[in-house]
């Protein structure tokens, strides 16, 4: 590819990223047009697209019937592979080729789903294959790396703190799959929180138009500056209707260089069950309203519990930021280093109290939907191995679905809570798994001799074996008031 050059800052290549945008910014106030800004910029914005396998169950439509067996294997028990796809948007952030872009558009919330490959094409129709580099679930971003060593046109994170509500900014992605649109705005708000509660629950909202596609692409202030990585829209349609949100340059930036160095992003945890306090909770506990966030449960064994805190306590601050509206203790306490010794402020009892929490770690996403079948004792809120959504190649293979273990599942089947494994939820009965006596409630600990811990890496290693040409995986399990042992389990044939 021939080296670019010529283009302002906004979009720079290894010889002139020293420079910045100066002629091609429009003058403050209203632009008369954003056509400099644009051609400088777009080089740098790519488009995302994906393919991958997914496993789906055949369905029989007479099962449980008489007629089950009418039309022998056809439909029924096995399973399926087929090709998908999904499409985003992403944008250069250095001269060899890293590229930024959202996690769920390179890993789709299909549980089924294998990513195979990722091809990332400039604005110039120019494809390239690239590697992912690393993803992190939680804040929503992933890093890629284009396969093709030479310098490529880029773009900065600029600071986001600075944005103002009414400034100025242009979005540029590919909605819908048409590639390289530019839609223009202003900041309709900062620290915007959706009400999910999570880690990263606070957005820059902008009204430049966002639709599907134009996910993991860059929103651009008029220096040319990512200050947004565009994430998702609000819209009772799931069409544009002048709400979109984008993930803050400050809170995203750092996500990026940690993924790029291959780090593992660690959050702080407290372990509690919030809910926001809305006009009958400030009425009923004479409290501001959105001062604060009630505490509708404490997870047995976490920080929060540890510091004393209870079930109806009233958090107001962490480590001297006030819990508001818009900044949730969700957030506040995921930007918190594990480990940390900080205070925390609340209410109990009408009366203000102190504590000191040292806080724990997040666990992930996957493992915070399965705390989510457990009430806060510990206790079942229902089957607590109640099977779920198919467990991809364990299902296939196997013909076993599984879940990573929790504290609440370890003491469910009568162990502590350092025990590790994953726990089988379902088992074809016409799976060897069923014939060698594997049932719910079982634990594997190990697969082809290395210990698994969730389920991505019990399939990690079936692969290994399949890849290995051998037709059996030994599996170390452990059944509750038995010992543990190792067993051969033959793996079916491979669709």
């Amino acid at each position: 590819m021939t080296l670019m050059t010529g283009y302002p800052a906004g979009a720079q290549v290894a010889q002139n990223e020293n420079l910045r945008i100066s002629n091609a910014a429009p003058v403050p106030g209203a632009p008369a047009s954003f056509a400099d800004l644009t051609e400088a910029l777009m080089p740098a914005v790519v488009n995302i697209s994906t393919r991958q396998q997914v496993t789906v169950a055949q369905q029989n439509p007479f099962a449980g019937t008489p007629f089950a067996d009418m039309f022998g294997n056809r439909g029924g028990g096995g399973a399926q592979t087929r090709q998908a796809q999904s499409l985003g948007s992403g944008f250069l952030i250095s001269a060899d080729g890293y590229v930024v872009t959202n996690n769920h558009v390179i890993n789709p919330p299909d549980s089924n789903a294998r990513l195979e490959s990722v091809t990332v094409t400039l604005a110039d129709g120019t494809e390239y294959e690239a590697t992912v580099v690393g993803q992190d679930e939680q804040s929503d971003i992933a890093v890629l790396k284009i396969n093709r060593a030479q310098p490529f046109p880029f773009v900065r994170f600029g600071d986001s703190s600075n944005a103002r509500v009414g400034d100025w900014v242009i979005a540029i992605g590919n909605p819908f799959g048409l590639d390289g649109t530019v839609t223009s705005g202003i900041i309709s708000a900062v620290h915007r929180s959706t009400g999910s509660r999570s880690a990263f629950d606070r957005y820059l909202q902008t009204d430049a138009s966002i639709n599907q596609g134009n996910s993991g692409g860059p929103l651009f202030d008029m220096a040319g500056n990512v200050i947004g990585i565009n994430n998702a829209i609000l819209s009772p349609s799931g069409g544009n209707v002048g709400i979109g949100l984008a993930i803050p340059a400050e809170d995203a930036a750092p996500v990026v260089q940690a993924l790029m160095r291959g780090e593992t992003i660690a959050r702080g945890y407290l372990g509690v069950q919030i809910q926001p306090i809305d006009e009958d909770f400030a009425e009923a506990l004479g409290i501001p309203r959105n001062s604060g966030e009630f505490i509708q449960g404490v997870q047995p064994g976490e920080a929060a519990e540890a510091a004393g805190l209870q079930a109806g306590d009233v958090v107001t601050s962490v480590n001297n930021l006030a819990v508001t509206r818009d900044r949730s203790l969700s957030y506040i306490v995921a930007n918190i280093e594990p480990g940390t010794r900080v205070p925390v402020e609340y209410i109990r009892d009408g009366q203000t109290r102190r504590t000191t929490v040292t806080v724990g770690r997040r666990p992930s996403n996957e493992e915070l939907r399965n705390q989510q079948q457990f009430g806060q004792d510990g206790s079942q809120e229902d089957d607590p191995l109640k099977p779920g959504a198919s467990s991809g190649l364990a299902e296939q293979a196997l013909g076993v679905q599984v879940i990573a273990i929790t504290p609440q599942i370890a003491r469910q089947l009568g162990g502590n809570a350092d025990m590790t494994g994953v726990v089988i939820t379902a088992v074809d009965p016409s799976a060897d798994a069923a014939t060698k006596g594997l049932a719910r409630g079982v634990v594997i600990s190990s697969a082809n001799g290395q210990p698994v811990s969730t389920p991505q890496e019990l399939e990690a290693q079936i692969r290994a074996v399949q890849q290995a040409g051998r037709g059996a995986i030994v599996l170390r399990v452990r059944q509750r008031g038995q010992p543990e042992v190792s067993m051969p389990v033959r793996l079916r044939p491979a669709n």
